[in-house]
């Protein structure tokens, strides 16, 4: 069982995924394994992922700052500070930093174990881009279906950078 503590705006692993970062700051573990608490800080109109969805977890994107676009399936949703961004299991889905300024996003994701899916790609990305046999075997792990061939029509229809 985890003790109650106070974690500071610089604590918990950081990972850095091209021009989004993943900040773990409550883990599975600390939590029963019913949630992760992470942390995506993320450089203006960065794409944080290609179009992906999650067979296991659910996603609750909260808004701390900046203006976060979100596709979710055929719909465009913009967030900003104050709003939640609903992210369901099974739904294709992707965001990003809508805006020219940084943006940061407290996510929350239901159950935990995802964000050791952050922890390995952040290693990962440390040599270089990633190994495209090394990359479809984490996303198998973590029963994620990633779609590759979505970055150029998301970079040209929403004006972003990935990564």
């Amino acid at each position: 069982m985890a003790s109650p503590r106070v974690l500071g705006p610089h604590d918990g692993h950081l990972a850095i995924l091209g021009g989004t970062g993943a900040r773990l700051i409550i883990e599975g573990d600390d939590a029963g394994k019913r949630f992760a608490l992470v942390e995506h800080p993320m450089q203006p109109c960065a794409l944080a992922a290609p179009m992906h969805r999650h067979h296991r977890e659910d996603e609750y994107s909260f808004v701390l700052e900046g203006s976060i676009g979100a596709l979710l399936g055929d719909s465009v949703v913009i967030g900003n500070p104050g709003d939640l961004i609903f992210k369901p299991r099974e739904e294709w889905h992707t965001f990003w930093n809508a805006g020219d300024a940084p943006a940061r996003v407290l996510e929350i994701l239901s159950p935990a174990g995802f964000e050791n899916y952050f922890r390995e790609l952040g290693a990962d990305l440390i040599s270089g881009p990633p190994d495209p046999q090394r990359l479809a075997a984490l996303c198998a792990r973590y029963a994620l279906d990633m779609d590759m061939s979505s970055i150029p029509s998301l970079i040209q229809r929403f004006g972003v950078r990935f990564p």
